[in-house]
């Protein structure tokens, strides 16, 4: 059941909800959002740096004594995808929008900082705010830890709301929850000829084809059937004319995995794929890799103690502890790495609302606001408990 003291701040938390949906910003560009961060900190006396340039960091010190540190995170970017709905608070940004609900993590946790000003006699110790940037392309993470801003810190919390998940529950999960996200690029150097004369060239467009269906085996043949991974190939890009064999091709895609062994594996196994065709045909072969998110995996005893709180929050009935994982990454992870912590769902669903049951990154993307109070609660609850 949510406590008054949230309840208090509903029109507050929906009203900065819906002032971050119409002004969204893309990744690393998020400098009217960090601006309007700032703005609602300085209201709430509660002091504050930049991080890189579009992030922020608030920091809320107890009054009791004490020498714990926690920190709450909200991912701040919106996403270049046009806002297809109608309503009052639609992008005003034409061609963007917060089609994750990223402007409800922002508002729930400016939330949660209102509350926990306010009740600075409560605790001890520390709570850092840590509003992040650029998520979407798995930077803002790495520039925080980058800073310091994991510093000394013993417990951290995320969530991401979630629109396959009905309003009022909360999936609490255990162990990986995300995958890792990499990035790759394979460059093939062939040699081109006239079609006509196929063996005076080095097809590039031939061997890159080799490389797409060879490296699926990685999947099926290589990697046990149990421990989910995941290879996908988003673009192939070869040659010029009709008639002439292809001298260069380009393929870019990414993997997924949950675990680094499982991780490592399989980027390895690109890597060797890709040069041992190469080498067959007589082609140049170049392959870049861009670490954009680790696997993130819950620590079992925040977990616990997170899991304590929502049950107060919401009831036993509303928790999902069986949601199952999911191949999409969040940055989350690399705090994780460093840091216990646990990351949650939040459900946003309300059929009789349309847009609340729409996939993420979907241009009618909406959220039933009623679940921010429920993060608010759960980011509040749990600081002030990890500090008493």
């Amino acid at each position: 059941m949510l406590d008054q003291y949230v309840l208090n701040e509903k029109d507050y938390i929906i009203s900065l909800r819906r002032y971050f949906h119409k002004h969204p910003e893309e990744s690393l560009c998020e400098f009217k959002t960090a601006e309007k961060i700032e703005e609602e900190l300085d209201k709430l006396n509660i002091s504050h740096r930049r991080v890189g340039k579009t992030g922020v960091l608030g920091i809320i010190k107890g009054k009791k004594d004490s020498h714990k540190v926690i920190a709450l995170r909200a991912d701040i970017d919106g996403l270049k995808v046009r806002d297809l709905k109608e309503v009052d608070y639609k992008s005003e940004n034409e061609g963007f929008m917060h089609a994750c609900g990223h402007d409800g993590h922002t508002a729930s946790l400016l939330g949660a900082a209102k509350i926990l000003k306010s009740k600075e006699e409560l605790f001890g110790g520390e709570i850092r705010l840590l509003f992040q940037q650029a998520e979407e392309i798995g930077h803002g993470a790495r520039i925080f830890i980058n800073e310091g801003c994991l510093k000394d810190v013993d417990k951290i919390l995320g969530f991401h709301v979630s629109s396959d998940i009905p309003v009022g529950k909360v999936a609490v999960s255990y162990g990986a929850s995300f995958a890792s996200c990499d990035y790759f690029k394979i460059r093939v150097k062939g040699k081109s000829a006239h079609v006509s004369r196929p063996h005076l060239s080095v097809d590039a467009l031939y061997i890159a084809s080799q490389i797409v269906v060879n490296i699926q085996s990685i999947v099926s043949r290589q990697t046990d059937p149990i421990n989910s991974v995941l290879v996908g190939i988003g673009t192939l890009k070869a040659g010029t004319i009709y008639n002439a064999v292809a001298e260069d091709a380009v393929l870019e895609g990414t993997t997924r995995a949950f675990s680094k062994e499982s991780r490592d594996k399989t980027n390895n196994e690109i890597l060797r794929i890709s040069k041992g065709i190469g080498d067959v045909y007589g082609a140049e072969i170049e392959v870049e890799f861009k670490d954009y998110a680790s696997p993130l995996i819950n620590d079992k005893s925040v977990t616990d103690d997170v899991k304590s709180v929502v049950e107060n929050v919401v009831g036993n009935s509303n928790i999902i502890t069986d949601y199952p994982k999911a191949l999409g990454a969040d940055d989350f992870a690399e705090y994780l790495l460093k840091v216990p912590g646990t990351y949650l769902r939040i459900g946003t669903r309300n059929e009789d609302n349309k847009s609340t049951c729409m996939p993420h990154h979907n241009g009618q993307f909406d959220i039933d606001e009623e679940a921010l109070l429920i993060g608010t609660n759960i980011e509040v609850e749990f600081a002030i408990n990890s500090l008493k």
